[in-house]
């Protein structure tokens, strides 16, 4: 009520008399008053809030960064198309940046096994139903059967 009363009767005031008796009222106070520090706390604390911040960005840009580096991974590793933005990321975060341990120990053993998948032995092991000694086995007497053959052929 008080307010309504105020402001009715408050823009008349302020037009009989020019405006020259202005004060603050309490609800602009300085802001270092307004939450019970002096000056220079506040600039103190200020000055806090800003490193902080800071130093929440450096460590939000470390994460996008190790982000697009896993994803640069995945790119190079399927053969997909670079992203160019993945490599300003990383380039913003100075380029020190490094997979996750974790991430780091699972691509070595994607790649140990990627190896061993594209030796002879490791695609015949990798067929369903194989048995290598009766594979072995055949193969041998395929070549004692080639060498009879050899033996009784007369061109040879």
């Amino acid at each position: 009520m008080a307010f309504m009363v105020k402001h009715m009767i408050g823009g008349q005031l302020k037009d009989l008399t020019g405006g020259i008796a202005e004060e603050k009222p309490e609800g602009e106070k300085s802001e270092a008053a307004a939450k019970g520090m002096t000056q220079e706390e506040f600039e103190e604390y200020q000055q806090q809030l800003a490193e902080e911040k800071m130093e929440r960005d450096a460590s939000f840009a470390q994460k996008k960064a190790e982000r697009a580096t896993i994803r640069t991974h995945f790119r190079e590793k399927y053969r997909l198309p670079k992203s160019d933005m993945d490599a300003e990321q990383i380039q913003q975060a100075g380029d020190d940046v490094e997979l996750p341990t974790e991430l780091a120990k699972m691509i070595a053993e994607d790649n140990q096994e990627e190896e061993s998948r594209q030796s002879v032995l490791g695609q015949l092991t990798s067929l369903q139903n194989m048995d290598l000694d009766q594979l072995k086995d055949k193969a041998q007497a395929t070549v004692e059967d080639l060498k009879k053959t050899a033996d009784k052929c007369e061109i040879m």
